[in-house]
């Protein structure tokens, strides 16, 4: 692992951490970037999907609320990355909305 230079996004600076996962374990691609607000928050996670056919898209996670003192992102959506590492704003690939979140 490795952090990054700082990323400007949405009027914030995010801290990034690139990791490479070695070939034996399953993930979205061996290489994935993590992008986090000054709260520590997972905003974003940049990654190039093989079911997507290797193209780099950013997975953003908002609306962040607490349950039983877990932190849990309700919004998240998954959109292209352009060339200059930038999101684009559409197409939107995947959207996940979660409610009545709860911890036993």
């Amino acid at each position: 692992m490795e952090e990054l230079e700082p990323w400007r996004e949405a009027a914030e600076d995010w801290r990034r951490l690139r990791a490479r996962f070695p070939d034996a374990l399953a993930t979205h691609s061996t290489e994935q970037v993590f992008y986090y607000n000054a709260a520590g928050l997972l905003r974003r996670h940049d990654y190039a999907p093989d079911v997507l056919g290797g193209t780099p898209a950013a997975h953003f996670s908002e609306h962040h609320v607490r349950a039983s003192g877990l932190v849990f992102p309700t919004h998240r959506f998954v959109v292209p990355v352009q060339e200059d590492g930038h999101a684009a704003s559409e197409p939107i690939l995947i959207v996940i909305d979660l409610t009545d979140i709860s911890v036993t």
